[in-house]
């Protein structure tokens, strides 16, 4: 009798196990798979051809993918500037100065923009965004300007909700003992809890730029999907993204190759941006 109970805990531990390993197995048979059909173009062309090329022309044999890196980053780094001060500030506000209700409905309607799909944010780009770009800035409207605004509004869950986790982490004494030390709230804020929640803060961003660099659908929408590095804001590009999702449905042969290899680089990017940010999060903890 007393030996039953054991052998259901342990059973139960070993199927939790079990399902823990299968999700890292999935994981691993993902990696693998990307990266065996994408090192043999790596090997043939050569890394510094592919990586540092500025000609993508694969049925001619050129697979430089360097504008779409750059073009990644840029959009990537647009984002964050348009999408980081709004997500940190939301972050502010619903930890050090919303209410109660306030808080209840507030977190949760921001979430729900995690929710949307990117398509829905690629139309209403297209529809609202481009245009004003447009008729009011320049150039065609489909641009790194236009991108940028849109994927800094697609991280803003990402970004508000582990910076508030973050800000909320701070203890209450440190709040306590600043404003009895004569601060004001902001004082308080600016000098004692941002800087106590940095590396969370910080953390949130860097996941912010794997969300963004990682989008496909609303930046196919929007970017223009030009072939060059953009000299201005109100250019055209291509991410490295888009460039799979656009031409993976007809490549053969040494173009399929070519683009696995995007698929590998882009991988490597954001796994370096995951243990970045991984790292920031177990320094705070």
């Amino acid at each position: 009798m007393t030996n039953n109970p054991i052998r259901k805990e342990r059973f139960v531990k070993w199927v939790l196990v079990v399902f823990a390993l299968s999700s890292l197995l999935f994981l691993f048979l993902i990696f693998m798979f990307i990266f065996f059909e994408g090192l043999p173009l790596f090997h043939k062309v050569g890394l510094k051809n592919i990586i540092l090329g500025f000609k993508w022309a694969p049925t001619k044999g050129f697979f430089g993918i360097f504008p779409m890196i750059v073009s990644s980053f840029l959009v990537t780094f647009g984002a964050l500037v348009i999408g980081a001060p709004m997500g940190l500030s939301c972050a502010i506000y619903l930890s050090e100065y919303s209410g109660k209700k306030m808080k209840m409905f507030l977190k949760p309607a921001l979430e729900l923009l995690a929710g949307i799909p990117s398509v829905v944010y690629g139309f209403l780009g297209v529809v609202y965004i481009v245009p004003i770009v447009r008729d009011h800035i320049g150039g065609s409207g489909f641009s790194l300007l236009a991108t940028s605004i849109i994927l800094g509004i697609m991280i803003l869950p990402t970004i508000i909700s582990i910076s508030f986790d973050s800000i909320m982490s701070v203890p209450k004494t440190y709040r306590e003992g600043s404003l009895a030390m004569g601060a004001t709230k902001w004082q308080t804020i600016y000098k004692v809890i941002l800087p106590a929640a940095r590396s969370g803060i910080l953390a949130s961003f860097i996941l912010g730029m794997g969300r963004a660099i990682g989008e496909t659908m609303a930046v196919i929408m929007i970017a223009g999907n030009a072939l060059k590095i953009p000299s201005s804001i109100l250019d055209p590009l291509r991410t490295l993204t888009g460039n799979i999702a656009l031409e993976l449905a007809y490549a053969t042969g040494d173009h399929r190759l070519g683009l696995f290899s995007t698929g590998v680089v882009l991988l490597v990017i954001i796994m370096i941006l995951n243990y970045i940010a991984n790292f920031g999060i177990k320094r705070r903890t």
